[in-house]
């Protein structure tokens, strides 16, 4: 049942139809891939559960217009001093700002800086179906108002809408990742098959793997309530293309050999996927199944993100073992020139690089492991110094945007507060109460009078620090004890400080359930793999060790040398489950193989060489991913660049590191007790044939010529 069907997508008339068949689905997938921004929603409100109290505060406060706009701080400043020209100018600016379309209400102000040296306006900018794009439009329009005729006056806009301007237009490059990652995956694979061709097979099957992707993603999001963002778009991006490829190096190795086996490329395919189909498949689900457990979620940034990225991995899966199989019979072994794979040929040459390794840690294993082992310990204790507690808005950026310099110009000249309130909504019967509650708390500079309508109240607080300082979320926890206390108000605080702090909460609870589910399935999935439950425990022991020595060395990183103030909340389970994810898929890889070869040799020589036989596609495999992830960087963002760096470092630490001497050594050390209680436990180590196993001698073509 197996080997038919391996050779279903391979067949002389079924990889025709497979070609066919996806030329025929990729048509709709590029028309709706297309469409993804649509229903993309990319305001933090929107990312938190329904529970959260800023979320109860937007509800409530729909009816006030409070709900769907953002404000968006302008500032104006001068050195020498604003003069009555820049008044003028402000004044105007402020009435040309009402007619741009999505510009809401009446703008707050111009309010002049004690110092005279600065001007401030606050207008609120609605987001319409299109989101951060819309508003994006509306900055942009309000820039060319306020650039127009300055005379040397200082124009910048930030606050919440500025900064949703500026991320609109970092997360704009999201075309040019596509372009360096495809870039990336060639160069990699060039170097790996030493072929000007072959590369751009499993180019082409990725590409039209996240094309899929994002267009059955986009029916999800449009039929199925599933939330995604521009953060999932580049995520998925550099997932589908990385692991994708991963498959491919894999299942093209496999064929590569069986090519020196088979005279008919056909059969040769056939026997690839029978053989490596297993540990691509089982890769394939552990991944997707962990990324699946983000759906536990609270954050629904997060939990959306979880099945978006399942879809781009099941997608490539069955991708790369129809599509790419199809492509690579239909193009004959002329597509490995100039080293084509003849019948009969012999194969790498004994004593590489992996064989050398597998000898030097099979002298003293348990040395070897435990030595490595300490190591990778000690560099997991820069976790310790991890602060992943969020970003304030300015921190979110590599660079300088106008909204970064136009919140410093504020600060140095107006409260760091001003134009960005906390929101309370509370019962209109009281409404003094809860006004002279918030304005009891140290860090709110003064209270508006409240708004009254249909029973419920709103009154905005005036920061005295930036909304996403830490100074800022102790003064909304204060804020919230304060009006809580008042008996029948059902008072709540909400506004952009608020959700960050509410972000923050919602990641930390994840972070506490996801991750020990994660690493309970992922045991199961290998336990079952593998029929063994030693083996299980000790990859998974190498996987987390692993992963906490990329995120101790990532955390130092961050600090000494990109010098970021700072981690996302949720950069920690995100890293996790790619890490851990993606870190399983090398060790089924690997031990997949060894398990092979040591039902015909036994688990010490099995371990030897399966080490020779995969450590270079495992290697040239964890490159890809590692390029793929580390050209994240090329969005202006420190998250993608945070996320980038640490699943990069992670994957390579894991492929040279721990896969080749951590997992090889203890394989080593542990011998048959690996796959206890399973059959291979109870075979001593040594030449034991197994039925039906073929040899390694050609395999001729039955009577036809040679294909």
């Amino acid at each position: 049942m197996m080997r038919k069907t391996a050779a279903l997508p391979c067949g002389r008339v079924a990889k025709w139809v497979v070609l066919a068949l996806w030329a025929v689905l990729l048509v709709p997938a590029v028309l709706l891939a297309g469409r993804l921004g649509d229903v993309e929603e990319n305001d933090n409100s929107a990312w938190l559960p329904g529970n959260a109290e800023s979320t109860g505060v937007v509800e409530r406060a729909e009816g006030f217009g409070l709900a769907d706009a953002l404000p968006a701080i302008v500032v104006y400043d001068r050195p020498e001093g604003v003069t009555a020209a820049d008044l003028a100018k402000v004044r105007a600016d402020a009435e040309a700002f009402k007619g741009i379309e999505n510009v809401v209400g009446q703008p707050e102000g111009p309010v002049e800086a004690q110092d005279g040296k600065a001007v401030q306006t606050v207008v609120r900018i609605r987001k319409d179906r299109t989101g951060w794009e819309g508003i994006g439009k509306a900055v942009d329009a309000m820039s060319r108002v306020g650039e127009a005729n300055a005379d040397g006056l200082g124009f910048h806009v930030t606050g919440p809408a500025g900064q949703a301007s500026d991320s609109v237009k970092a997360f704009g490059g999201g075309g040019g990742l596509t372009v360096i990652t495809s870039v990336v995956v060639v160069l990699i694979l060039l170097v790996t098959y030493r072929s000007p061709v072959l590369p751009l097979l499993p180019l082409l099957t990725a590409g039209g793997a996240l094309v899929t992707s994002e267009a059955v993603i986009y029916l999800l999001a449009k039929h199925a309530g599933l939330t995604v963002n521009k953060q999932t778009g580049f995520i998925l991006t550099v997932l589908v293309f990385g692991a994708a490829t991963d498959y491919a190096l894999l299942l093209v190795s496999r064929y590569r050999e069986e090519l020196r086996r088979h005279e008919d490329r056909h059969e040769a395919m056939a026997e690839a996927l029978r053989r490596s189909g297993p540990a691509i498949v089982a890769s394939a689900a552990t991944v997707a199944v962990s990324l699946m457990l983000l759906m536990l979620a609270t954050l629904n940034s997060t939990k959306g993100l979880g099945p978006a990225c399942a879809v781009g991995i099941l997608v490539g899966l069955l991708a790369m073992v129809t599509l790419l199989p199809a492509l690579l019979v239909i193009c004959d072994r002329w597509v490995f020139w100039p080293v084509r794979p003849s019948y009969g040929s012999a194969g790498a040459a004994e004593g590489g690089v992996w064989t050398r390794v597998g000898t030097a840690v099979s002298g003293r294993p348990r040395i070897v492991w435990i030595g490595t082992a300490l190591v990778l310990g000690a560099m997991a204790a820069g976790v310790f110094g991890l602060k992943a507690d969020g970003l304030s808005a300015t921190d979110q950026f590599t660079g300088r945007p106008q909204t970064v310099v136009g919140e410093e110009i504020q600060s140095r000249h107006f409260p760091a507060g001003s134009g960005d309130p906390v929101v309370v909504v509370a019962r209109a019967a009281s409404a003094e109460q809860v006004s002279a509650a918030l304005s009891g708390v140290p860090g709110i500079a003064g209270v508006s009078t409240p708004m009254v309508r249909d029973g419920e109240a709103v009154m905005l607080g005036e920061l005295k620090d930036a909304p996403g300082s830490t100074a800022a979320m102790r003064t909304v926890e204060q804020a919230r004890a304060a009006v809580h206390r008042i008996g029948g108000a059902d008072a709540q605080v909400g506004g952009n400080a608020a959700v960050v702090l509410d972000t923050q909460d919602a990641a930390a609870r994840d972070s506490r359930v996801i991750i020990p589910v994660v690493l309970v399935v992922v045991f199961l999935i290998l336990a079952l793999l593998l029929r063994a439950v030693v083996a299980p425990l000790l990859l998974m022991a190498t996987v987390v060790l692993s992963f906490g020595a990329a995120l101790g060395v990532s955390s130092l990183v961050f600090d000494h040398v990109f010098h970021f103030a700072g981690a996302e909340a949720s950069f920690p389970l995100l890293t996790f489950v790619f890490l851990v994810a993606l870190g399983i898929d090398y060790n089924i890889f690997l031990v997949t193989r060894v398990r092979e070869e040591a039902l015909l040799h036994g688990t010490r020589r099995g371990a030897l060489t399966g080490l020779s036989a995969t450590g270079g596609v495992i290697t040239s495999a964890g490159l890809v991913l590692a390029g793929t992830f580390a050209a994240m960087a090329s969005l202006p963002l420190v998250f993608a660049a945070e996320l980038g760096f640490a699943v990069a470092f992670g994957v390579l630490l894991d492929t040279v590191v721990v896969r080749s001497v951590l997992v090889t050594a203890l394989t080593l050390d542990a011998g048959r007790w690996m796959w206890w209680p399973g059959r291979l436990f109870r075979q001593e180590d040594g030449h034991r044939p197994v039925a039906g196993r073929r040899g390694l001698e050609p395999v001729p073509a039955a009577g036809r010529p040679a294909r």
